[in-house]
């Protein structure tokens, strides 16, 4: 009987394991489209908060919709208007920014010759390649614009999420036949991933500015390029600023000489640290219960999964797993070791035994 019982666990197992393979396989090859619903339920989500205080003041949910959607339309073709042009100079550069680049290389691998290393010029050129930097962030904005090219499509989907979020709870309660029941757990959850979206953007934004105006102030080109850049690549925890921070350091160096590009660096580094250690915590506080190790490798397995709008949004995503998981009393060991170390579901245990 126990063997029965054992290979039937071990027959189920193997079958959410290969379930679990079959769908990151589909995520993947639908990526467009899951990208496409991602920016939308993002958008959504900044909108809805306008939406319901509008209704708040009376104003029906038909126009309170429209008024919210005709604000992003302008927000986003004014932020598209400067962005594109940028955007396109860069691209145009962009072959003569990569000779600059090659040329610093090589002086620098003389200078290493020079004092006694012995470094040539070819190996030295295929370790130390600056030039895949600035094709990398010339593919990222390629990608984005690929993505930006759907916007019809994208702002149609979040004008109707944005009409059926009054209705969704009233057809959840319809389903469940229950018209009084309440959804505590789903509600919080609602509340803390639309808090941290909120506070995440402006947060960017402010970022964002001041990156422009460091770029604009030291004089490096393109300066509204970097500004928008470091608001999307601030979304990425903890090495965003980082990541940002390499390919303006690299034009500032290029442009300008060492002292600038070190100062683009501390400029970067400096706002990062103060956003992400000092100012997101306070407003935040501890909302989004996930472990630094489980922050890190959901960066990862998401920007391998969907590309830079998965690295952008991989804590949201990671803390809708972690409340799905939670939500089940067969897989909420799971979100166990998702949670940071003060999870609930282990200071509930040890509080009972000092209790007894």
């Amino acid at each position: 009987m126990d063997k029965t019982n054992d290979s039937l666990s071990g027959t189920r197992f193997l079958f959410i394991a290969a379930s679990i393979v079959i769908l990151i396989a589909g995520i993947n090859l639908a990526q467009s489209i899951v990208v496409l619903f991602l920016v939308s339920v993002f958008l959504a989500l900044l909108g809805s908060q306008p939406v319901l205080w509008l209704k708040e003041k009376r104003i029906p949910s038909g126009i309170a919709v429209l008024i919210v959607m005709a604000g992003m339309i302008i927000i986003l073709l004014l932020i598209g208007s400067q962005i594109g042009s940028s955007v396109s100079s860069f691209s145009n550069e962009l072959p003569l920014l990569q000779s600059r680049i090659r040329e610093q290389v090589l002086a620098l691998s003389l200078f290493l010759t020079s004092k006694g290393f012995e470094v040539s010029d070819k190996t030295f050129l295929q370790y130390v390649n600056p030039e895949a930097i600035m094709k990398l962030t010339a593919g990222l904005l390629s990608g984005l614009s690929s993505v930006l090219s759907d916007l019809v499509l994208i702002l149609l989907t979040v004008t109707f999420i944005l009409l059926e979020v009054s209705s969704f709870p009233i057809k959840l309660r319809a389903i469940l036949g229950d018209p009084k029941q309440v959804f505590p757990q789903f509600t919080k959850f609602a509340v803390d991933l639309k808090r941290y979206m909120i506070i995440k953007t402006i947060l960017n934004l402010i970022a964002g500015v001041l990156i422009g105006l460091l770029m604009y102030i030291i004089g490096v080109q393109f300066p509204v390029l970097w500004g928008f850049i470091a608001f999307l690549l601030y979304y990425i925890p903890n090495i965003g600023s980082v990541i940002a921070a390499i390919p303006s350091a690299l034009l500032a160096l290029v442009q300008l000489g060492m002292g600038s590009a070190l100062l683009v660096v501390a400029g970067y580094i400096l706002l990062g640290f103060i956003i992400g250690n000092g100012i997101e915590p306070r407003l935040m506080g501890r909302k989004l219960g996930l472990s630094t190790l489980v922050v890190f490798l959901s960066l990862i397995f998401w920007s391998s999964l969907l590309g830079l709008i998965g690295a952008i949004l991989c804590i949201p995503l990671t803390m809708a797993m972690k409340f799905a998981f939670e939500s089940n009393e067969r897989t909420r060991w799971i979100a166990v070791l998702l949670g940071s170390e003060k999870f609930e579901g282990i200071s509930k245990p040890t509080s009972k035994k000092k209790k007894e």
